[in-house]
């Protein structure tokens, strides 16, 4: 046993307990929380033994739904299942929770898979890198791990320019089912060791449209954004297929009820997206589906459906309901907490669960609590501290959380035009009836548009400035190029029918000169127009993306709407973040001097 003041002093320094409790997706894809294998081990064994069962081809897909109330351990579960795939390689893993268009599910999956796979898998790379490895080796017939065939690509690519040409028609040899060659093409880019070429190859795997440029070079062809939209399906099933010839795919989708919209059909996300899993059930050659949801979800929208025997015996055709602890559960889950904690320090408590009393704990488990409750109670009976700790706001951590998630995929946000314009759309929200740069804040609302128009102009901003009203048209168009950027801005131009007195660019790309879409941003910029063109930066949209994402989960937080708007004005985070400001004030009729030439 460790000594009694160092002890204390731990105790009193840290508390191990006093953090976000909520799994988010970014959770799913590092070590996270301490797991505990005796916790719902009924049902990850579950989802173990199906994924060896096709594994073993004993079956070829199964579907599997886990019911559970909000704090159970849904996410926990899915993050212990990524981990033991990670560790021991008998599958491939998906993940998806994020869905920012419901009307455009099948593109949307297809960003998830994509995003999915640039995870690291077994071998300690991406698993796009080992699904390239795999097909290469079997084209080619070796025995390269993913790391040699980085190192293997870089020593070819220097003598012959047209290598992943010329490996795409080897593999092409042998996988006669393939209906578009560039699939194989880019996953093979994906094991450059140029991290552009590699992200350029990723994004188009993704449905993104690159710089023409950089479609050449790659060797990849773009295609409009309604032909990817349709494409998108095929995109997905003919990947998916593509790992079944190596490994079983394993797609765990959750967080479906954070979602808190409706189709144009009417249907809510977790409806949308047990269709969108029925379909790729039917598609795929071998996998394993996991979808977690809450069990009103289940009764109140997926037994509601028309098809519902149909979508049901897919994804359910087995179902698991996750439970409430017990004491027993209480006492594992805190001890495991403390060891990490314990262990981190170097230090060894007198027993499992100090400074707690396992008496009060057992007492706990009586109540059959949820996990998220009882670490509440730990961070909240952590010692007695001689001197009362300040008080933090609620949403403080979950801010933090948020703020510490995005160092990792801050890239991905940025090319998300969506997850950027719905960030800023909420900021805004929360300055109405506030002056800012003098312009009064009045409203944020939709554009009108007809069907041909929507997408481009993200939001108008109402407001008045010295007495004029002032109508602020905001487009973002960063992860965009070619047509779809062309499109946007030509809408941003059009003042009359759109009801605008300024149009306002937030891109940190610069525009090719020559280009169509450069004529429509001289217009934008010229005097008689007024517009804005804002440079996007990383470090400006970041705690916008934050406050958002906390917004999105208030629930799986614990926290309301007013809490969150409430932190954002006592903390300023939108009043005074420079992005903000600079939509709202006078325009400058410049092109930023630091706008990004994404050719170089």
């Amino acid at each position: 046993m460790s000594n009694d003041n160092d002890l204390i002093n731990a105790i009193k320094s840290h508390n191990p307990f006093d953090r976000p409790l909520v799994v988010r997706s970014q959770n799913i894809w590092v070590t996270g929380f301490p797991d505990v294998p005796s916790l719902n081990a009924h049902a990850s064994d579950a989802v173990f033994d199906a994924i060896e069962r096709v594994r073993t081809k004993q079956q070829t897909v199964i579907g599997i739904t886990i019911k559970a109330e909000r704090g159970l351990g849904k996410s926990h579960l899915i993050s212990r299942i990524r981990r033991r795939l990670q560790n021991d390689g008998s599958a491939l893993f998906v993940y998806t929770s994020e869905i920012n268009d419901l009307n455009r599910i099948k593109a949307e999956f297809l960003r998830n898979l994509a995003n999915s796979l640039k995870q690291i898998g077994s071998q300690g790379m991406s698993q796009w890198r080992e699904l390239a490895t795999a097909i290469f080796n079997e084209a080619h017939n070796k025995a390269f791990t993913p790391d040699e065939m980085v190192s293997h690509f870089f020593e070819v690519l220097k003598v012959d320019s047209k290598v992943v040409e010329h490996w795409t028609d080897t593999v092409l040899g042998i996988k006669h089912d393939v209906e578009n060659p560039d699939i194989i093409a880019a996953i093979l880019w994906t094991l450059s060791s140029n991290p552009s070429e590699e992200r350029y190859a990723i994004n188009w795997l993704a449905g993104q449209e690159l710089p023409q440029s950089r479609a050449d070079a790659l060797g990849l062809a773009n295609s409009s954004a309604q032909d990817r939209e349709a494409q998108a399906f095929s995109t997905v099933r003919q990947i998916l297929d593509l790992i079944s010839d190596y490994k079983p795919i394993v797609i765990c989708f959750d967080e479906l009820e954070s979602i808190l919209m409706c189709n144009d059909a009417g249907f809510t996300a977790s409806q949308v997206t047990a269709i969108l899993a029925k379909d790729l059930y039917d598609k795929i050659k071998r996998g394993v589906f996991v979808t977690a949801m809450f069990p009103q979800t289940w009764t109140d929208q997926i037994r509601a459906l028309k098809e519902a025997e149909s979508v049901t015996d897919r994804i359910a055709q087995k179902s698991i309901e996750l439970t409430y602890l017990k004491s027993e559960d209480v006492i594992a889950l805190v001890s495991q907490w403390l060891k990490d904690f314990y262990d981190q320090k170097g230090l060894t408590p007198p027993h499992s669960v100090y400074p707690f009393d396992e008496g009060k704990l057992r007492e706990l488990g009586k109540e059959k609590p949820m996990v998220r409750k009882v670490l509440q109670w730990c961070a909240e009976n952590w010692n007695i501290p001689l001197i009362p700790p300040p008080l933090k706001h609620p949403v403080e951590s979950a801010y933090k959380n948020e703020i510490a998630a995005l160092e990792s995929k801050i890239q991905d946000d940025i090319e998300d035009n969506n997850k950027l314009a719905n960030a800023l759309r909420f900021s805004f929200s929360t300055l109405v009836g506030q002056v800012v740069e003098n312009v009064k804040i009045i409203e944020i609302v939709d554009v009108k548009t007809r069907s041909a128009d929507q997408g481009y102009i993200n939001f108008k901003i109402v407001g008045e400035d010295n007495g004029n009203v002032v109508k602020i048209g905001v487009s973002v168009l960063e992860g965009v190029s070619g047509m779809f950027l062309q499109a946007g801005l030509k809408r941003l131009i059009e003042y009359k029918k759109f009801d605008l007195t300024r149009g306002c660019l937030v891109r940190s790309k610069n525009i090719s000169s020559g280009t169509k879409a450069k004529q429509y941003l001289d217009q934008l910029m010229s005097k008689s127009l007024s517009g804005e063109w804002v440079s996007l930066k990383n470090e400006a949209i970041k705690p916008l993306l934050a406050i958002n994402y906390v917004m999105k989960t208030r629930n799986d937080y614990e926290l309301t709407e007013a809490q969150i708007i409430d932190f954002v004005i006592h903390n300023r985070i939108v009043i005074d973040n420079n992005l903000i400001r600079r939509i709202l004030s006078d325009p400058s009729g410049k092109i930023p001097e630091d706008a990004i030439d994404e050719d170089i």
